[in-house]
């Protein structure tokens, strides 16, 4: 019978520490365990100081079934895992024959002359299994002591993923008798994290021990995360599909998509269904939505273009906002929103339009119209619908909870068309 296999993943690098590069490989690691079944349970990131390697790999040696550890695979000064390695698993380096070959196969394919460091690279503690990297010269070293498994792997992302996609992922299915570990995704928009959590309690409650619920806000609404264990894949993730169904009873008018959809994609699959085309007007997000949304494959079936009216005079001259509007309400105000949405819809001639204005901040706020004061509209066949939303005073997030808003606004008014 299976059990659970935990891991820990360690990054290792000043580089990461220090914010130059972005980690990226623990997600994507932990997604990789996930899916056939190891339980990802703690990340730790250390930088290139010997007794703080050696410290951070003998604490998750101690705790967790799996260790996967990428960088300080490199042939400078700085990359000294291999070292800590050997002596974590009391062993020494060896210069290992196919090693050796392979990098100084890539090197002489490259035209490239192979150096003492270069060839330093095939060293590799003798108690090691040799993970051969065909797509660059830092090794992939497989340890194994008392059932656990110790895998290291280089740091560059393309060169991770595929040892761990060719080599490392089959031999740990291998190596374990491992669950089934089954995800699925409910995305709401438009609700707080906390009062969706009180809407949907009595629901979250009733979950049976096999069947855990993650809550994981951003800008974008709240992922609901149904994590399922157990044996058998299909019913399992049947079982998680008829839990979604019930949550949707509870939440349905702020569901958007029961899977990973972001709501630009959800909005272009609604247009492309009804064979409806979309225009923005935007002043106060400065064009982040038309980016949002040209940034889905196939968008130029249903977005025809749009307009950024920054200044009184565009919104006149280009998007017909009457001059007597931006007199009387001022440029962040619902009729002008309104007219925004309605002006770009006929400019453009399209089904849809969606408009923003508002004062993103951190300036230009007033005691009438403080920072964060944004309208936003969305013309369509069944007229004009509007909304003031008051947000805070940080621009960068106040746009882009604009932009979620406008957007969530659009699906509604297509669900309803």
């Amino acid at each position: 019978m299976s059990t659970t296999v935990s891991a820990e993943i360690i990054t290792i690098g000043d580089e990461i520490l220090f914010g130059h590069i972005l980690d990226t490989n623990t997600q994507w690691i932990g997604l990789e365990l996930t899916d056939i079944g190891i339980l990802p349970a703690k990340k730790t990131s250390v930088g290139d100081r010997y007794d703080e390697i050696l410290e951070a790999f003998r604490r998750a040696f101690d705790r967790y079934d799996v260790v996967i550890v990428t960088g300080g695979l490199g042939p400078t000064k700085d990359d000294i895992t291999k070292q800590v390695l050997c002596d974590f698993f009391e062993t020494e380096l060896e210069i290992h024959e196919e090693a050796l070959e392979h990098v100084t196969a890539f090197f002489s394919k490259r035209g490239r002359e192979m150096i003492e460091s270069n060839r330093l690279q095939a060293a590799l503690p003798k108690k090691c299994k040799y993970l051969v990297n065909h797509w660059g010269t830092a090794p992939g070293m497989w340890f194994e002591k008392d059932g656990k498994v110790l895998v290291s792997l280089p740091g560059v992302p393309y060169e991770m993923k595929e040892l761990m996609k060719h080599s490392v992922l089959p031999a740990l299915e291998a190596h374990f008798s491992l669950p089934v570990i089954v995800h699925h995704t409910i995305r709401t928009i438009g609700i707080g994290e906390s009062f969706l959590a009180e809407k949907i309690a009595d629901w979250e409650n009733a979950l049976p021990k096999h069947v855990k619920l993650a809550y994981l806000p951003s800008f974008s609404g709240v992922k609901l995360r149904l994590t399922g264990y157990g044996s058998d894949r299909v019913a399992l993730t049947e079982e998680l599909l008829k839990y979604g169904e019930g949550l949707n009873m509870l939440a349905g008018i702020y569901i958007y998509a029961q899977n990973e959809l972001e709501i630009e994609e959800k909005v272009g699959q609604l247009l492309a269904e009804k064979g409806a085309t979309l225009a923005t007007a935007e002043s106060c997000t400065g064009g982040y939505i038309a980016h949002r949304i040209t940034g889905i494959p196939g968008s130029s079936t249903y977005f025809l273009g749009g307009v950024v009216s920054y200044a009184n005079e565009v919104k006149e001259a280009v998007l017909d906002v009457p001059s007597e509007y931006l007199k009387t309400y001022g440029a962040v105000s619902e009729q002008v929103a309104e007219a925004m949405a309605e002006g770009v819809r006929t400019r453009l001639g399209a089904t849809f339009a969606i408009s923003t204005t508002g004062i993103a901040g951190p300036g230009g706020g007033t005691e009438e119209k403080p920072v964060g004061t944004i309208w936003i509209a969305c013309a369509g066949p069944q007229g004009t619908v509007s909304r003031k939303l008051q947000l805070g005073t940080l621009r960068d997030v106040n746009i882009q909870l604009t932009a979620m808003h406008v957007l969530n606004m659009l699906r509604q008014s297509l669900e309803l068309d």
